[in-house]
């Protein structure tokens, strides 16, 4: 070491551990009360803000709408999954808390992890369920025998308009039944006497006037010709020809000519006869648990 002069001892820093950016701010999620606190940081104001939602109601959409309303400088806020696929605005908040996810607030991208929320104990879980059910059963002892009530109101209006709107056309459809059915039963008297008179003169032309030799021929190929006018009904109508279906065909072509011709409208009188048969149905199941106590059953009203 001799003839070496020693450099002398440095008391400097790098430069790097002074002047090191300080770590970008953080989303970070605490629970208060049992309910979710999200801090943010808002971009424009340079200030973290705190948002309480409730997971079970407030929906994604509406926790970003909050945030853009916090801070108009926000443009863009949106939620993605660790996945890369977005996240509803439709979504709950208690099912996105349940994972991680990606916050995205205008070009900023945060990582937030949901802290994992203490279980309730089974005793006090039970607790909650008794209170539950006390509170359900409080709401039905009240409210429930006037909302019965005023249901069953309802519904009795709305059979009697509906009885009084049917109560014509039940009058109009009576008498164009009865003309297709008379007119139906005319056309059966009338195809049985032209099989008479047939069988009557194929007879006479038999025995009076020819021979069966020559009458043979003739009464083949009047039964192959009906054996066609058979196939014939069955290519325009896709059925067999059966008496009591073609006697029921028959009387509906008079019916809706005759509804045709008296403006009697089917379609409307089906629609009636429905909303009527629905809401017979639905005073029925209304009835049933107001007479018994019992719980009432849903009714779906179709309007």
């Amino acid at each position: 070491w001799r003839g070496r002069e020693r450099a002398p001892y440095s008391t400097l820093v790098p430069s790097d551990v002074f002047f090191s950016p300080p770590p970008p701010p953080q989303v970070t999620i605490n629970y208060r009360h049992s309910l979710p606190v999200i801090t943010i940081p808002l971009p424009t104001r340079s200030e973290r803000c705190q948002f309480t939602v409730k997971p079970t109601v407030t929906t994604v959409g509406a926790f970003l709408q909050d945030v853009r309303r916090e801070d108009k400088g926000i443009e863009k806020a949106e939620v993605f999954a660790t996945d890369g696929s977005k996240v509803s605005d439709a979504t709950l908040m208690e099912v996105l808390l349940m994972n991680d996810f990606k916050l995205i607030i205008n070009n900023t991208a945060y990582s937030v992890s949901p802290p994992v929320k203490d279980k309730l104990s089974s005793e006090h879980a039970t607790e909650m369920e008794d209170i539950k059910s006390l509170v359900h059963r409080l709401f039905v002892a009240l409210h429930l025998e006037d909302h019965q009530i005023r249901k069953e109101r309802e519904l009795l209006e709305k059979l009697d308009h509906l009885k009084k709107e049917l109560l014509p056309l039940e009058q109009m459809k009576a008498r164009i039944m009865d003309s297709a059915d008379a007119k139906t039963s005319r056309l059966l008297w009338v195809g049985l006497a032209l099989m008479s008179t047939q069988g009557g003169a194929l007879a006479w032309l038999t025995w009076w006037v020819y021979s069966w030799d020559i009458m043979e021929p003739v009464t083949y190929f009047i039964t192959y010709g009906s054996a066609m006018a058979f196939y014939a009904y069955f290519i325009l109508t896709k059925q067999d020809y059966i008496y009591p279906g073609a006697k029921d065909r028959q009387f509906l072509h008079y019916f809706y000519r005759k509804s045709k011709k008296q403006h009697f409208n089917v379609e409307r009188y089906n629609k009636l006869k429905e909303d009527l048969a629905e809401a017979e149905e639905s005073l029925r199941r209304l009835r049933q648990p107001l007479h018994l106590r019992l719980p009432i059953q849903e009714i779906n009203d179709k309007d």
